[in-house]
């Protein structure tokens, strides 16, 4: 996200975003309230809870929605304190984990 706000995502539907949220973000509903964000938006992937406290997905979708919900995990539900997203290409073997819709994983 940029100082201004503004989230850009670059590239087409088939380049994977992979994001990882920081702050209080566990046991806050953030991997629930994402999953119903991402399939609201027609974006496909998955969330997962770190052992470090983190969460982390991966957005596949269209450039817009992807950047819908990369703007909305900025924020969070209700009880989060979102301190920093960080945004990169997916690894090939964060991609293959996307299966058809928006799911949630379990914690790595």
């Amino acid at each position: 996200m940029s100082d201004s706000g503004h989230v850009h995502v670059r590239g087409d539907s088939r380049g994977d975003l992979h994001i990882t949220v920081h702050g209080r973000v566990q046991g806050v509903g953030f991997r629930e309230s994402m999953v119903l964000e991402a399939i609201e938006r027609g974006v496909a992937g998955w969330v997962r809870n770190r052992l470090e406290g983190s969460v982390e997905a991966v957005l596949r979708g269209s450039p817009n929605a992807c950047a819908d919900v990369l703007r909305w995990a900025h924020r969070g539900p209700l009880a989060a304190r979102v301190e920093r997203v960080e945004v990169r290409t997916a690894s090939a073997e964060e991609s293959e984990l996307v299966r058809g819709s928006f799911r949630r994983l379990e914690t790595f």
